[in-house]
């Protein structure tokens, strides 16, 4: 008899251990399961809202057709977000004054920036009507830096400028003066952060210092293209919270 019980107890004891098992297993694999579906939903999310790379670079190829169907020979870099200028049409040597064939050229600039900017910047008014024109992306320019380049060769004395730095930052500035003097529009161009509108028009000027990396060429060839105005655009970027809550609400939905 109390063989037949304690062998009843064993019974029970493998048995209970064996649903245990059980119960542990279908957990672990309703959360690796559960795991999955968050990393690709969070995958997905992730990719809508990164997608701005794709956005800038269909703007700066907009803006690099508009301005080649002008005659204005720009290239862009869409790596980088990046629309080059080179400084030959615009200044003559050591010089920061826009020659007349460079405010043709930044008057197209203007005009381009007027058509495309609209659909991805924000006007301090808060009434302001997107235009019916634009793609439906929910991506959005946070900057736009007007850059001045120079060659590494010295100026030499007598020039208007102390060195390279002084040139390219004055070109730069002179550049912004040309296209808000063009379309005052463009100087109220704005990026909208949590009630606040700050403008996306900058200006920065780097001499020599980041050089146009294409070995091609001559030196003198080489230096020809270090010799620029980039107008570099950086997008608003998503933040990891605006992710979760993104995959949040879509699991919600579930």
């Amino acid at each position: 008899m109390i063989l037949e019980e304690a062998i009843e107890h064993t019974v029970e004891e493998e048995n209970y251990f064996i649903s245990m098992t059980d119960m542990m297993v279908g957990l672990v694999f309703i959360f690796i399961v559960l795991l999955m579906y968050f990393a690709l939903q969070f995958r997905d999310v992730t990719e809508q809202l990164s997608g701005a790379d794709k956005t800038r670079t269909e703007i700066l190829k907009q803006l690099e057709q508009t301005l080649k169907s002008k005659g204005v020979q720009v290239t862009i870099d869409t790596q980088n977000g990046v629309l080059r200028l080179p400084d030959a049409i615009l200044f003559d040597s050591a010089r920061a004054e826009l020659k007349p064939a460079g405010q043709v050229a930044i008057g197209h600039l203007a005009e381009a920036l007027n058509d495309v900017l609209p659909c991805y910047t924000d006007l301090p008014d808060p009434k302001t009507v997107r235009p019916a024109r634009c793609p439906d992306t929910p991506h959005r320019i946070e900057s736009l830096y007007i850059e001045g380049h120079t060659d590494d060769v010295p100026l030499t004395a007598g020039f208007q400028f102390k060195d390279n730095w002084d040139l390219s930052v004055v070109r730069a500035t002179n550049t912004y003066r040309a296209l808000v003097g063009m379309s005052s529009e463009l100087g109220d161009r704005c990026a909208r952060k949590k009630g606040e509108c700050d403008p996306i028009l900058s200006v920065s000027g780097y001499g020599p210092k980041r050089p146009v990396m294409d070995m091609r060429g001559t030196p003198d060839e080489r230096r020809q293209r270090d010799r620029r105005i980039d107008l570099r655009i950086l997008m608003v970027t998503p933040d990891s919270g605006q992710t979760v809550r993104a995959v949040a609400e879509r699991l919600a939905r579930k």
